[in-house]
């Protein structure tokens, strides 16, 4: 799938947004839609068990959370809560990664990257960051089948 990139910039720490998530962070941007904030141990990512009812009170679509890879068959990891869009945790975010990889492209200094949604069912998903866009690929999961008629 190609994508824009879309952009964050670094917004102060919002305390309430932190003890929601129940960690602290070593960076917090804002995106057009969603808070994004980046924590120093994927550990801490992997583990998250955010209060989705104090997240709602924040003006966003989600929260993507992030951190630098501890395995070396990724790049680095995500997860993404978006209690205000009625999905506390979606597993794989192609939306987040638009975010996320030209972030991440700066901090690593690579273009194409793999990277891992840690949700409970979990998603690699394979970034490219070029000309302003992002491509993304990986499986695809099936959750509805359906059929369009159309008038004769």
């Amino acid at each position: 799938m190609d994508f824009p990139v879309v952009s964050q910039e670094e917004v102060d720490f919002p305390p309430d947004l932190l003890a929601a998530l129940g960690s602290s962070a070593t960076y917090v941007g804002k995106t057009q839609f969603d808070y994004f904030v980046v924590m120093e141990d994927p550990e801490i990512v992997r583990t998250l068990s955010p209060d989705f009812r104090e997240l709602k009170r924040f003006p966003a679509r989600g929260v993507i959370v992030t951190s630098r890879s501890d395995r070396s068959d990724f790049d680095f990891i995500s997860r993404f809560f978006a209690p205000n869009a009625g999905i506390d945790e979606d597993p794989v975010t192609g939306s987040a990664h638009c975010c996320l990889a030209p972030y991440w492209a700066k901090v690593l200094g690579k273009t194409e990257m793999t990277a891992f949604q840690a949700s409970a069912r979990g998603g690699v998903i394979h970034v490219r960051v070029l000309n302003g866009r992002v491509i993304l690929g990986g499986q695809a999961v099936s959750i509805l089948q359906g059929e369009l008629l159309t008038a004769p």
